[in-house]
């Protein structure tokens, strides 16, 4: 049964983790380039549920905004580049158990991959400590970006649909114009155009990020 390095063990305690079936923990932290039999991918599926869950209810009895705006907060604070900080903030890459060329091309720093694993070890802590003491986790650990401005103002690609309606000008355009890296580590530069206004490019790890950066960024230049 696969076990748990000290340190590690030693972390997510910190955290606010019981560790009793290390071999679960073992998995969340492991990552398919390691070319073993079981990754994070089936307890990242599991822990996104719970992670929803947890925020949708936070949001619910924290407020009495209506559904537009909750799901508006919701999403931003279950997005990828969410859980990504959260990881970081944690000292989650020094956990991160990648082959050596993953590892190489910065899978340890992808939105992506510590966002999944984010995931990964709420979905442990499920099948570990039950629903009641990783929701408590996630709201210790989430502490600060439920209470910071994510999600709370309108999503950039939002407010450039409705400048350009207001402007009497067509639709945005969006085109991924680049994909480089691996898929770990891909990175998407998107271009956004109006017409007869101009166009920007915006590059993140995600095709959604980019647009949204790419629609931010069109706005400060033109808007």
């Amino acid at each position: 049964m696969a076990s748990l390095a000290p340190r590690t063990k030693e972390w997510l305690e910190s955290l606010g983790f019981a560790i009793g079936n290390e071999a679960v923990w073992h998995e969340a932290l492991t990552h398919g380039s390691t070319g073993e039999a079981r990754d994070y991918q089936r307890l990242e599926f599991l822990g996104d549920r719970v992670l929803g869950l947890t925020i949708a209810e936070w949001l619910y009895a924290r407020n009495n905004g209506d559904e537009g705006k909750l799901a508006q907060r919701l999403n931003a604070l279950v997005s990828k580049q969410a859980c990504a900080t959260i990881a970081r903030s944690i000292a989650m890459p020094e956990h991160v158990r990648l082959g050596k060329q993953a590892r190489d091309d910065g899978a340890h720093d992808s939105d992506k991959v510590l966002g999944d694993i984010m995931e990964a070890l709420l979905g442990a802590g499920f099948l570990d400590n039950g629903f009641d003491a990783t929701r408590n986790v996630v709201r210790r650990l989430w502490s600060d970006e439920m209470e910071g401005q994510a999600g709370r103002s309108k999503h950039p690609k939002s407010a450039l649909q409705e400048w350009a309606a207001g402007n009497q000008r067509r639709p945005p355009d969006y085109e991924v114009v680049d994909r480089s890296g691996p898929d770990h580590a891909a990175k998407f530069t998107v271009r956004v155009s109006v017409h007869k206004v101009g166009a920007v490019e915006a590059t993140s790890s995600s095709k959604r990020e980019a647009e949204a950066d790419a629609a931010r960024l069109f706005m400060e230049k033109y808007g």
